[in-house]
């Protein structure tokens, strides 16, 4: 590529870093700003040097690109075209109201709007997220909601995407926005059944959610309901189905803890349920009076039911409701005044079951070798109805309203799309790798019926496996876009996620992490063996924990890949869970273990963090991004990463950084600015697989 500038190579400064009478040196540790609390509430405050390399690697990205400019255009406007631009929710009744949302022609971000039940007209503009997000390079909306008395609505909104939220609310029936502003908040609220008070959640420095506060809905001065002790938990709150009470939780990886509020003293103390337990999670949802309780406890490993009629549902309390079955893992409850829904995963295929008060109980069925199910519990107790929503690597979202009491369902809505889809052109395939240590890896395939199974077909292999996230065989707008080229696209369950139950994410975390890395290449060796694609034909694919899996494989297999692309990437592992300034450090020891204080997990954390197992040999294409208000993984991560990859390898092909100046971990923030950046993603692999004559 002789037009092409020359790649940045950044400057060396080498710190010695000595931890757990280990040493390591790290040459690129400058490109962390010590300043990087203030960055993420205000860009703008990057350090001069740091901007400075971050633009030139974003300038040499799209020099490098430049010719698949035309490629990424196409890309988007089929994307684009995908979509329903006038597009709006199936309504979600709530007493004399039902609740929805519609983007409008060309908008990027939705209006928020209800009006009066089983009518189709007197529609009333509850929040209009595209005005608002007009004065922003970021608008998100985090969490949005009515209060009971349907007087009030509430927004979080995010306009940088660092994750600190701001809370504002609006007077329904005066048509204006209340002069409360609420600051440095997390995004999630929940206001009182009685509607007069919102309970909240504040971020401290370090970008934590540390403290619940309450205050009065209009306005007024907050009080501190609970403060969390452990910089390691995450706070959530909640209202309990029926309105009896505003529930607390505090839970990491592998421990949780909830804490109860009665809605008829919304100004009380909160209660401790059960004081934390290393190890043992549990939540709780209010049926028929009582307490149902999802637990770990006592070695259910993918969960079980336990119920209580106790006013504070205490341990010595719970009697067992539903027993513990390996390998079915349940997902999660809805409860309903005379019915209890629950979601359940076998062997990375979806499952509802739907039990009445008598304890008789029935699946919904469906009949698709590989599909996704979520349920949407709506926001009525009393009610026959529940809503879920199918859909499968070729059949795009449907929802459905299911009568619970006579088992039919409704069909409310299928996902359009205005350019056209056949579901028949497709083929949707479940297969089987075997991992080296016996481990059978579900891979769901997608892919154009007829496409020869010799080898020839480039492939995109997307894994994430971590935290227990199970990758559901979902529709995508997006992956269609390579399947119409006679692409394959493919998706690894791998171990760390819990796609096979709870169990599969316990062997793919700690001292069992490289379960994920292996298994991921299990899955694209089988796939070569069984003539899907070949070695070099391959385009990895993963982001955050899923782009650390890219850096390991990168590293581990570099001869598999013919692109590597690695989104928002954490894959600076022994730095980041070294540095308990950072937001998600202490949250994330459980996750990957703590090398501050245990040697063990310092030399298995060192034997396999990208950054530092990057070596002297031929790495294939690799594509990094990230944003720089990222608070989750921070952008120096993939800017280290890139620079150490382009200093020690010993091949020619392109190692490209492109960071967006103005979002966080999850990109650009408008639905067709996001697409953008999966264009670019897509042309990337297009480009570094099938070569110039592709675009």
């Amino acid at each position: 590529m002789p037009d092409l500038p020359p790649p940045p190579r950044p400057r060396k400064d080498p710190q010695r870093i000595e931890q757990l009478g280990r040493v390591r040196v790290d040459d690129y540790a400058w490109m962390k700003d010590d300043n990087w609390q203030a960055v993420l509430r205000d860009p703008s405050k990057v350090k001069p040097q740091v901007l400075e390399h971050l633009k030139a690697e974003n300038a040499y990205a799209g020099a490098v690109l430049a010719g698949t400019e035309a490629l990424q255009a196409r890309l988007f406007d089929e994307m684009k075209g995908r979509i329903k631009e006038d597009d709006a929710s199936v309504p979600v009744p709530d007493g004399p109201f039902e609740y929805y949302s519609r983007y409008e022609l060309g908008a990027q971000h939705p209006r928020h709007l209800r009006r009066r039940r089983g009518s189709e007209g007197g529609e009333e503009l509850l929040l209009d997220e595209a005005e608002r997000a007009r004065e922003h390079a970021y608008y998100h909306v985090g969490a949005a909601g009515h209060s009971p008395d349907h007087a009030l609505y509430a927004w979080a909104e995010d306009i940088q995407g660092s994750e600190f939220y701001r809370i504002r609310l609006r007077d329904l029936a005066a048509g204006a926005d209340l002069p409360v502003v609420i600051e440095s908040a997390y995004g999630d609220f929940a206001f009182s059944p009685d509607s007069a008070w919102l309970f909240w959640i504040w971020r401290d420095e370090n970008a934590r959610p540390a403290k619940v506060f309450r205050r009065p809905a209009r306005g007024g001065e907050d009080v501190l309901v609970y403060e969390e002790p452990d910089d390691g938990m995450f706070l959530a709150v909640w209202t309990a189905a029926d309105d009896s009470h505003v529930l607390i939780g505090a839970q990491n990886q592998e421990t949780s803890e909830v804490w109860l509020i009665p809605a008829d003293d919304p100004l009380a103390a909160p209660r401790l349920v059960e004081a934390r337990r290393e190890g043992v999670r549990y939540s709780l949802e209010r049926w028929r009076g009582g307490w149902l309780i999802r637990t770990n406890d006592d070695g259910a490993v993918d969960f079980k039911v336990m119920a209580s009629e106790a006013a504070v549902p205490a341990r010595a309390s719970w009697r067992e409701f539903l027993g513990h079955r390996p390998g079915r893992l349940i997902v999660g409850l809805a409860a309903y005044s005379r019915h209890l829904v629950r979601l359940e995963r076998e062997n990375a295929c979806d499952r509802i079951v739907v039990r009445d008060e008598a304890g008789e109980e029935h699946v919904i069925a469906f009949e698709e070798a590989a599909y996704a199910l979520s349920l949407e519990r709506g926001l009525e107790y009393d009610t026959e109805a529940t809503r879920f929503v199918y859909q499968s690597p070729t059949t795009p979202r449907q929802w459905f309203d299911y009568d619970m009491r006579s088992r039919s369902r409704t069909l409310r809505k299928v996902q359009e799309i205005p350019s056209g889809h056949d579901a028949s052109r497709y083929e949707t395939r479940r297969l089987y790798a075997r991992a080296p240590d016996g481990a059978e890896i579900p891979v769901t395939v997608l892919m154009l019926k007829g496409t020869p199974l010799d080898g020839s077909a480039p492939l995109v292999l997307y894994g994430y496996g971590a935290y227990g996230h199970a990758q559901e065989p979902a529709f995508s707008i997006r992956s269609l876009s390579l399947v119409d080229r006679g692409w394959v696209w493919a998706l690894a369950h791998i171990r760390g996620g819990s796609d096979k139950g709870w169990g599969w994410f316990l062997d793919g975390r700690k001292l069992k992490k490289k379960n994920s890395f292996t298994d991921f290449i299990a899955c694209a060796e089988h796939l070569v063996a069984e003539g899907y694609s070949r070695a070099g034909r391959i385009a990895a694919y993963g982001g955050s924990a899923g782009g650390m899996l890219m850096g390991a494989v990168a590293n581990m297999r570099p001869d598999l890949w013919g692109a590597v692309i690695a989104a928002v990437p954490f894959v600076d592992v022994l730095n980041t869970m070294s540095d308990v300034s950072l937001p998600l450090t202490p949250p994330e020891w459980p996750e990957w273990g703590n090398p501050l204080e245990d040697a063990e997990a310092y030399d298995y954390i060192a034997s396999y963090s990208p950054y530092d197992n990057v070596t002297a040999q031929a790495y294939p294409p690799i594509l990094a991004t990230g944003g720089l208000s990222d608070p989750r993984v921070t952008w120096w991560e993939p800017e280290k990463w890139i620079a150490r990859l382009r200093e020690r390898s010993t091949g020619e092909r392109p190692l490209l950084l492109k960071i967006n100046l103005e979002a966080g971990h999850a990109g650009a923030s408008g639905r067709f600015d996001f697409l953008r950046e999966i264009a670019l993603d897509y042309a990337f692999a297009i480009w570094a697989i099938e070569g110039e004559a592709a675009l």
